[in-house]
């Protein structure tokens, strides 16, 4: 067969190859219960077309996945999402989400292997599905950031009451966000370096 003419893609997109001056990289994960916009982060702020594994969700998982609060959900995340962001010429980031639903979470081991940091996504109208979410972290050890995805229909609460309904420490940053805007998710982002830097910082 000729291939000459086809329309075939037989490799990345132009602008989705790394850049040749590209010599160090870093890592952060982005994590949440099923549903509260880790995909939609991941595609928002990513430089290059994000790679997704989303899958259609089917009746198998009727019994076994919790969708409560988002019914009208019709895929979801088996495996990961990944974007890159180039921070400078020699610098890049790269960004893995995570799968929400538990029966998953056993790909959470390798996806946070060299993270530096994690962004774990909430959403209002389902705290209770970041309790084990931030619990696995702080197990873990992984410094963390919290991002509250504000969905129009989601329940404002002040900001001490989410800290208290999530038994965060006063030092773990909180912050409002639109994963599906660019420039909120970029600040999510910049969030979370900023307090792995004053984590870096020496003590006195």
């Amino acid at each position: 067969m000729d291939f000459r003419n086809s329309d075939t893609i037989t490799g990345p997109r132009t602008e989705d190859v790394l850049p040749t001056t590209a010599t160090s990289a870093v890592k952060v994960v982005i994590v949440g219960g099923f549903g509260v916009g880790k995909t939609t982060m991941v595609g928002s702020v990513s430089e290059i077309r994000p790679l997704t594994t989303e899958e259609t969700m089917t009746q198998a998982g009727v019994g076994v996945d919790d969708n409560s609060g988002v019914e009208s959900k019709t895929a979801t995340t088996v495996a990961m999402d990944f974007g890159r962001i180039s921070i400078t010429e020699q610098l890049v980031l790269y960004l893995f989400g995570t799968p929400g639903q538990e029966r998953f979470w056993f790909l959470w081991n390798g996806l946070f292997e060299g993270a530096l940091g994690a962004v774990v996504l909430v959403d209002t109208r389902r705290l209770e599905v970041s309790f084990d979410v931030i619990g696995r972290l702080e197990e873990r050890g992984v410094p963390f950031v919290v991002a509250v995805n504000t969905f129009p229909d989601a329940p404002h609460h002040p900001v001490e009451a989410l800290r208290a309904a999530l038994d965060l420490p006063d030092e773990v940053p909180m912050v409002d966000c639109d994963a599906r805007l660019r420039a909120s998710s970029r600040d999510v982002l910049l969030t979370l370096m900023r307090y792995l830097h004053s984590l870096a910082l020496p003590l006195g």
